[in-house]
Formats: C-alpha cells, structure tokens, sequence
C-alpha cells in the first residue's frame, strides 16, 4: 500500500492533461499534519492569485473592526459611505432602497446589489467576459460603482431566502474598511493579516509589471491581465501561495484574528451556486446525498475564486485544505480534486 503522501501526489499528477489543467498546487492539514504538493507548472512554492478567496481576508478585517467596537454587521452602510456612491446604488422597481444596505448585507450577499464584474449590460457585455477574451484594462472603485448602478439589482435587501453573488459588494466593503481605518485596503491587509502571521508571500497585487505570480488559463490559453489583477483590490487582488492560504484559514478559524465566537454567527445559509452556500462572509460547500451517498465528504466551510483557487476547512474532521488547478474556465476541478485529497487522507 502507498504511502499517503504517495496517494495525494497521484491524485495532482493525473489532473494534470495540458489541455484543461496545466498546473496544480495543493496543501492539506488533518490531525496535526500538513502535507503540501504541487504537479505540472507548479511547485508548492509558487505564486499565485487566489481571486475571490480575497474575500475571506475582508470578511477578517470585517471582524476585527467589530471587535474593536468600530462597526455593527447591522450598521447601515449609509453611515460610512459618502452620498456621492450611495445615491441610486440600489434603485429597485422605482425604489431607492440604498439606505437600507447594512454591512451584513454585503458581506452574505443579500444586497441584492448587481455584480459590475460578472453581469451582463444591455449589449451583452461584461467584464468578465471582456477579460477571458484577453481585453486588459484597468478599472477604479468609482467606475466599479459607476458600472453597478447601470445594471438591475435583483431584490430588496435582506430578502429572505435571496443571496445573489456581487464582487460589488465587497468593493463596497473594502471602501468602508478604509474609511474607518483611514489606511488603504493593501496597509490593512499587511498590518492587521499578513504580518501577524508572518505571511511574506501573500500581497495585494497591484504593479503591473510584477510577473511573479503564477499566468491564469483560460481553457487552453494563458491568460494574463495584469491590470484586470490590480484592480480587483478587495473583492479579488491577493496573490498566494497554498501554504501561506493553510496558515491564513486555521487562523481564521481558530480564533487567531478575531474572536473564534463570531465564527457560529456567520453560518446563517442561502443558496448561491449549487452546490455552495452563501453565509455571512463565507461559503459552505457540502455534497448533497445523491452525489456522495455513503457521506464521505464532510461539510466545508471557506471560500473559493474564479482563478480554480479554493480555501476550505472542516469543523467536524478539524481539517484544512487549499489550494489552485489555476484555471479560469474549469474552476470546478479544485472542488473535484479537493475532495479526493480529503476522502483519501480521511481513508488513511
């Protein structure tokens, strides 16, 4: 029988076909044991974006705001933003209902505020499709607004039952972070984050002519959009590694960053992707029964990115798993491959 680092290195070999996934870079962490590997273009040292999962580190600071008394998750949105954003930020059938946008809303995605990166325009357009397309461009917090208030919001805030996925929201986030802080959204991800837990290959990228990090896939191609990169800031701009991502969840999740009691008030579900869950500055990822009928697959809670990049911890095995297949238009594989990795470690 194989040893298990054996079995989990299989598992990363064999995704890699050069035609979907080019690269893979994966760390696990089960009863005190951690073991990292990496297949194809990438090693376990190597950098790279790990896009939404940026989220988790905002829903951090989120928190350490409000251990220090500085905000509500029930503080309207209103009290931290000029009138300048707010207006027409969420008008709905004829309504304005952008003063009843609280913080809680955007962290669990039931604004209802529209996504200005992934929705579409009246012509059909997005960013996001402009930049799979190889289109880089550059865009501000302003046009981000700017983009989110031409488009329709979906529902009134705090519907129940609603969660539509918005990187508005989080741009939204990031500016109320700053406006407290009166520091940039990078200094307080260094001097509240990375620092504090010797992070020294984690960083919001934000020169363009930095190549350190890992080049996207998309499909067959690479993709590299630099200056796409350097705009996403709060909702999408960290670049990583799959250790430093390990280090960064288990301090999220005991405690290391902001009390480990808020952790229970932030699992409060709404459907968003099947089969992931939206809670309040997270996402759960659970198997449904159809398609892991013997229950091998515990429930996971974190965050995963379009980049294929994904962050994830159990409560019930104390497990942690992150990690990339660095690919744009299959991002489903990090599931695919993460459950593998858990079920085989769990097997051991």
């Amino acid at each position: 029988m194989k040893p298990i680092s054996e079995k989990l290195q299989s598992i990363l070999d064999r995704a890699i076909d050069a035609k979907k996934i080019f690269g893979t870079s994966f760390c696990i962490e089960y009863k005190g044991n951690q073991w990292c590997g990496a297949s194809g273009n990438l090693t376990p040292e190597s950098l790279y974006f790990i896009a939404s999962t940026t989220k988790l580190y905002v829903t951090a600071l989120v928190l350490q705001l409000q251990s220090k008394g500085l905000l509500s998750l029930d503080d309207t949105i209103s009290k931290y933003l000029d009138t300048a954003i707010l207006n027409g930020l969420h008008l709905f059938r004829g309504k304005d209902y952008s003063s009843h946008i609280t913080i809680r809303h955007l962290l669990a995605h039931t604004s209802g505020i529209p996504d200005y990166f992934q929705q579409k325009d009246m012509n059909g357009r997005s960013f996001e499709s402009e930049i799979i397309a190889g289109k880089d461009q550059y865009w501000t917090f302003e046009q981000t607004i700017e983009r989110s208030k031409s488009l329709k919001p979906a529902y009134i805030p705090g519907t129940p039952g609603k969660a539509l996925y918005s990187d508005t929201n989080f741009q939204l986030l990031g500016k109320i972070i700053e406006n407290i802080t009166q520091r940039s959204i990078a200094e307080n991800y260094a001097t509240n984050i990375f620092s504090p837990l010797g992070l020294t290959q984690t960083y919001l990228y934000s020169d363009i002519k930095d190549s350190r990090p890992q080049t996207l896939y998309y499909k067959s191609k690479p993709l590299w959009v630099p200056k796409a990169m350097a705009s996403f800031g709060p909702d999408g701009g960290i670049v990583s590694t799959s250790g430093e991502l390990i280090t960064f969840l288990r301090a999220f999740f005991q405690g290391d960053l902001f009390p480990v009691a808020y952790i229970d008030a932030l699992k409060i579900w709404n459907p968003i992707f099947f089969p992931m869950q939206s809670g309040i500055g997270i996402h759960r990822f659970k198997l449904p029964w159809i398609f892991d009928p013997l229950r091998r697959m515990p429930e996971m809670i974190g965050h995963s990115g379009l980049s294929g990049t994904l962050a994830y911890y159990s409560p019930s095995k104390n497990l942690y798993i992150a990690g990339t297949v660095n690919q744009v238009a299959y991002p489903s594989t990090s599931f695919q491959l993460a459950v593998k990795l858990i079920q085989s470690v769990l097997k051991a």
